[in-house]
Parts: C-alpha cells; sequence; structure tokens
C-alpha cells in the first residue's frame, strides 16, 4: 500500500517521531531482501520522475536567485538529469553492500564456556537535519533504510520543493515494496521551533546528524538534548612539500580547489614550501586563476606572483580560518613540514588534509601528526566522500571523534550490542 505525500505541515514533528519509532521496530527486522528491494524501486521511481523533480527544483532555484542566496548555494541546490541519475546510482550501490544489521564485529568465549559476541544493530531512528542539497533526502533515506533505521527528514526552506517530492518518492516506492510507513518521514516548513522540536524528542529519537553550516552546527547546540554527531565544516588545505612532483601538485592542487568548490571537502588554503615555492608557484597560481580562483596570498606569494604578472590580492588573518565553498583560494608559504602541520593544527577543520610530496618521512610525519578525519597523501582532499570511499553514498562527513570520523555511511548508522549465550552458568 502506498504511503500518502510527506506533509510539510500537518501532523506534529512529535507524533511524526512517534510513528517513525513505531515503524522502526519492524524496520529493524526487516530483511536484506526487502530492503534492497526497496532502494532499487526508489532508483527507479527517481528515474521515471525526473520531470517532476527538476520542476520542484526549479521553483526552489527561483527562490535562491531571488534571495541572493550565493553561487556556492545556488550549485548545492541545483538538481540536473545527471545528478539525479548520479542519487539513484547511489541508491542502487548501498543495495549493493552488505547488509550491516547483525554482523558480527567480533566474540570470544569466557573461560566459563560463555560466548560473547558482539553484533551491529540499528540505533533506531534517526533524524538528518541538512541545508541546500536536495540529495540529501535520498542519501539519508537509503543509508538509513538499509541500516535498519527509521528517518527523521528535516531540509532547509531553501530547498522545500525538492526536497518534499524527493520524500514523496522514497516514502511511495518504499512502502510498496514492503517498508512499513512512518519509516521514512519528512518534516520541514516550521522554523527554528520545529528545530528545537525535533532535538528534543529525548527517547523517540536516538540520534540527530546535522549536514550545514555553523549556524545549523550552533542552533542545534543551544537546543539538543538528542544525541548529535556532527557533520561539520570543511578548511581543508592542500601542502605542497619540497621536493614534490610538481605536475601532481598542480594536478591535486587545481582538483582540490577547482572540481566542486562548492563541497565540504574542497581546499581552501594551499600552502607551499617556500623551497618549491618558485618553480610552482607561477604555473600553478597561473592555472587556478585562468579557472576564475580569486587568489589572496601571504606577502612571499604576492611577491613571486608579482613577478610574473598575476594577481593576489593580501591575504588576512580571516582568510587562513575561512571555508569559501567558493571559487577563492588562500595561499601561503611555510619553510618545513612542521610550519605546515602547525598551520592546519591552528585553521583546519578536522576534515580533510593532503600533502604532496617525494619524501616518505615527510609523508609518514603529516599522517601521524596532522588531527583529521582524512589525511591525504599525493591525492585530492575531493575523495572524502561516502561514494568514493565504497560506502554509496553518506549523511555527512564528522569531524568529531566519536564512533563515526569522517564519512557516515551504513557501519557508522548501526551501534552494537553484546550477545552472551550460556548453558546455565552463574556468577560465583
Amino acid at each position: 500500500m502506498a504511503l500518502s505525500t510527506p506533509a510539510v505541515t500537518g501532523s506534529s514533528v512529535a507524533q511524526t517521531c512517534a510513528s517513525a519509532k513505531q515503524a522502526a521496530g519492524s524496520l529493524a527486522l526487516l530483511g536484506a531482501g526487502v530492503k534492497d528491494a526497496a532502494l532499487h524501486a526508489i532508483a527507479d521511481a527517481l528515474i521515471a520522475r525526473t520531470p517532476e523533480i527538476l520542476a520542484a527544483n526549479a521553483l526552489d532555484l527561483d527562490a535562491g536567485r531571488a534571495n541572493e542566496i550565493g553561487s556556492a548555494l545556488l550549485d548545492r541546490l541545483r538538481l540536473d538529469e545527471d545528478r539525479i541519475a548520479a542519487i539513484a546510482d547511489g541508491a542502487r550501490a548501498i543495495a549493493a553492500l552488505p547488509d550491516p544489521v547483525g554482523e558480527t564485529i567480533d566474540g570470544h568465549r569466557l573461560a566459563n564456556g560463555v560466548d560473547v559476541r558482539r553484533v551491529r544493530v540499528p540505533f533506531g531512528v534517526v533524524a538528518v537535519v541538512y541545508e541546500a542539497r536536495p540529495n540529501v533526502t535520498i542519501d539519508a533515506a537509503a543509508l538509513c533504510l538499509k541500516s535498519g533505521n527509521a528517518v527523521v527528514l528535516r531540509g532547509s526552506s531553501s530547498a522545500l520543493h525538492s526536497n518534499r517530492v524527493l520524500a514523496e518518492i522514497a516514502t511511495e516506492a518504499a512502502s510498496a515494496a514492503g517498508v512499513p510507513e512512518g519509516a521514512i518521514a519528512f518534516v520541514g516548513g516550521g522554523g527554528r521551533g520545529e528545530l528545537a522540536e525535533l532535538a528534543t524528542q529525548d527517547g523517540v529519537v536516538d540520534l540527530i546528524f546535522p549536514r550545514g553550516g555553523e549556524g545549523l552546527k550552533a542552533a542545534l547546540k543551544a537546543v539538543a538534548t538528542v544525541p548529535v554527531i556532527y557533520a561539520a565544516s570543511g578548511n581543508c588545505h592542500v601542502f605542497v612539500d619540497a621536493g614534490a612532483d610538481l605536475d601532481a601538485a598542480e594536478a591535486i592542487a587545481f582538483n582540490a580547489k577547482v572540481q566542486r568548490p562548492s563541497a565540504c571537502n574542497a581546499a581552501e588554503t594551499l600552502l607551499v614550501h617556500s623551497d618549491a615555492a618558485r618553480a610552482f608557484l607561477p604555473r600553478a597560481l597561473a592555472a587556478l586563476a585562468s579557472a576564475g580562483v580569486e587568489l589572496r596570498g601571504d606577502e612571499r606569494t604576492r611577491a613571486i606572483a608579482g613577478e610574473h604578472g598575476l594577481a593576489v590580492a593580501e591575504a588576512t588573518e580571516v582568510d587562513w580560518e575561512t571555508e569559501y565553498l567558493a571559487l577563492t583560494l588562500a595561499v601561503k608559504l611555510v619553510d618545513s613540514v612542521d610550519e605546515a602541520i602547525a598551520h592546519i593544527g591552528r585553521y583546519g577543520s578536522g576534515h580533510s588534509e593532503a600533502i604532496v610530496t617525494s619524501d616518505t618521512a615527510a609523508a609518514r610525519a603529516f599522517q601521524l601528526r596532522v588531527d583529521a578525519a582524512c589525511v591525504y597523501v599525493n591525492a585530492s582532499t575531493r575523495f572524502t566522500d561516502g561514494g568514493e570511499f565504497g560506502m554509496g553514498a553518506e549523511i555527512g562527513n564528522s569531524t568529531q571523534k566519536l564512533h563515526a570520523r569522517g564519512p557516515i555511511g551504513l557501519r557508522e548508522l548501526c551501534t552494537f550490542k553484546y550477545l552472551v549465550e550460556g548453558t546455565g552458568q552463574v556468577r560465583s
């Protein structure tokens, strides 16, 4: 039986969460075959209803332009046929992954003959709060469905039309495939009061994942009584070490900044060892500038750039700590690996950091001493993504140090419990 269209208003947040809680018990016991069939049904429905999705997305884009939300947010908000197809492919990829529910993590037999196993189990009800990324509606629904969690989706008002139709597609397709009613729920349009109500559903919502900027993070921190794992911002760096392969360094720096600048894993600062600067900076800055990147540099960077007729604005303290999410890049010269690591330690957000080097000792020092969820050697930071990591999709990227760090996929959406079996043993 198909579900009715998810309402933006109507049922209260508390009622919606209660329905999700009721569905969670049945969903946790659902077989992998039913869940996978539901994911394929969702993917097929996305393709079949692409024109409807694009029409809804056009309304959000028009409103975004009228409200002058900026190019970075518009890029995050925009859907097209290729992006919808990629979202559908993500759902299918999740279906192809092993079901984490019931997986034995480890186990052993006690001296008294009692068997102890630690197995993965769903959290129960997961709420996902996100900004301006309609793809998260499907990514989150698919990951939660496969991991046996009911999900309450709360997108931003800027993507309301897109999120609503995507949630409708997911609920209808999943229900027709045998997923219990209420397992995928959508709320939106109620402002910060609605967010506060969702974040205080103690005993009903088991975990909240916010995916957005520092404003959303602060808003949740102020009110949340439900456990929260923050998928936080990314002030990411690429460090070009002395003796780095300059062709590789240029390609990595360019990709990390330009390939999708609105993503949280895009590089915001380029650090260059002073010994490599004169050979590397002119070519790299010229390539970046030709792609429309606004460059802001320290005094030494600007001096070298000026010798080659390249325009680089003066960087300030604010630039080192800013997540631009746009075609803007801060550039700084450093005199050692230690100085690069210290700069990252001071300004980085713990998301993704990269070194380009031919020095094994420098690479190892960077890996061991840089405190981030993902640390790269000779590769772009743009790979920090659940899909790229083989997770199918992701709820977000956690910069915390709890059970989930980096891309949050199926296993990170599970907790665990101990299953203990004996033959009548009692403790003496």
